[in-house]
């Protein structure tokens, strides 16, 4: 679509001819020092028909060199058509417990007992799909904490990555510090709503960083923090033996998503964690308003270059 920026400076087509028609006569010798082709205006009274024939072309070639001008002044512009911008939604990080205690099978996914670690690759996963116009992260943690994908828009990746990781991929302990602490690095320089979603079944047994300290930093980052306790209870057997392989700190847990302004769940079983991430997705949910822009080429160097050559064709012109 062509379009000018700067319409308004058509105004002043006539400003050559109001100059020559209403000031005096003295002011027009010395606007055509600044209007140089007023001269020609005068050169039309009280000459011979071949000289108003020579005068009128040299005054046709110098109207025309002002409208370039003044065309060349309001900006022409050629908007392109409109493209999407990315969608400006949250910085989200993904930290996954990869302990040891993740192998305990007491999940169940269509009738079939599967692990910890399983069934929120699964759940995750659907979630992951959802955020379009979000960007994911996905840290890995066991007794170390990794970034396995830093933030990006291209979800699938970020979804293989969880699918490919595996039991004690980290470590067989719980850094759960550590992990608050990798996020708080890579979302530190973010701007808009950061929010990091943290899963484990246990509670922290390593790292350097203090679970609730690093819980107080990332309530200066304004990172929200949503942790989800994950595994069935502890129960004893007929035989008075504790079953069950972790022993979840819901204390530590709970406190870490007061700190920072964010919630705790509670996931014993499939349902409630889907039901957990449904609830995610409600409390944080996408901006699904798209944006859009116009690309725009400047064309105003053409008018004025064509302005400048008939001007100096004007010029070479009376000299000769």
């Amino acid at each position: 679509m062509f379009d000018f920026a700067w319409p308004w400076m058509f105004a002043v087509l006539p400003l050559p001819w109001l100059i020559w028609r209403f000031l005096p006569a003295a002011s027009q010798q010395q606007a055509a020092l600044r209007v140089p082709f007023l001269r020609d205006f005068e050169a039309l009274q009280g000459q011979s028909i071949r000289a108003v024939g020579r005068s009128g072309l040299f005054l046709l070639v110098a109207v025309l060199a002002w409208v370039l001008l003044v065309t060349a002044a309001a900006r022409p512009q050629w908007q392109g058509e409109a493209l999407p911008l990315p969608m400006q939604g949250r910085d989200l990080m993904l930290a996954v417990d990869l302990s040891g205690s993740m192998a305990e099978e007491d999940f169940v996914i269509g009738r079939q007992r599967v692990d910890r670690l399983l069934a929120t690759k699964i759940v995750a996963g659907n979630f992951i799909e959802k955020r379009q116009g979000d960007r994911l992260g996905l840290i890995l943690f066991g007794q170390q904490a990794y970034l396995q994908a830093p933030l990006t828009y291209d979800l699938k990746t970020v979804k293989t990555l969880l699918e490919e990781a595996f039991i004690n991929m980290a470590g067989q302990k719980t850094a759960i510090g550590d992990a608050i602490g990798l996020a708080i690095k890579r979302l530190r320089d973010k701007k808009g709503e950061k929010v990091l979603i943290l899963i484990s079944d246990g509670e922290n047994t390593a790292g350097e960083m203090p679970p609730l300290k690093a819980a107080e930093l990332a309530a200066q980052e304004k990172l929200k923090i949503y942790t989800i306790g994950i595994g069935a209870d502890l129960e004893a057997d007929f035989f008075g033996m504790v079953r069950g392989r972790s022993a979840l700190d819901e204390k530590t847990l709970t406190r870490i998503a007061e700190i920072t302004g964010g919630r705790y769940f509670r996931a014993r079983d499939t349902a409630q964690l889907m039901a957990i991430y449904d609830a995610i997705d409600a409390m944080e949910p996408v901006e699904n308003e798209k944006r859009f822009f116009r690309p725009v080429e400047e064309l105003f160097h053409w008018p004025l270059a064509a302005a400048l050559m008939l001007s100096l064709g004007l010029l070479f012109r009376r000299q000769g």
